[in-house]
């Protein structure tokens, strides 16, 4: 049985920023979006495959801090002060 294939868009990189949301949306439901500028691919926006085996890890969850989380404003501070 052939594999079916992923409906694929070709969008200019202004209306791709003028309209983010509209193609995050169609990424979401499996659609991949190649970006160009003045005629040339930029890069594509793809959908994250089903079988993707986590490879992301939480470097630190601030809910574990405060479980509201934690004001960015705290987080640039702390890290000036650790880095200069």
């Amino acid at each position: 049985m052939p594999t079916k294939l992923k409906k694929q868009t070709i969008v200019g990189l202004k209306e791709l920023r003028e309209n983010m949301e509209i193609y995050i949306k169609r990424v979401n439901k499996g659609e991949s979006v190649t970006v160009f500028r003045k005629n040339v691919p930029l890069f594509r926006l793809a959908p994250i495959d089903k079988d993707y085996d986590g490879q992301w890890e939480t470097v630190i969850d601030f809910t574990e801090i405060d479980k509201k989380g934690v004001p960015v404003e705290e987080v640039l501070a702390s890290l000036k002060k650790i880095h200069g």
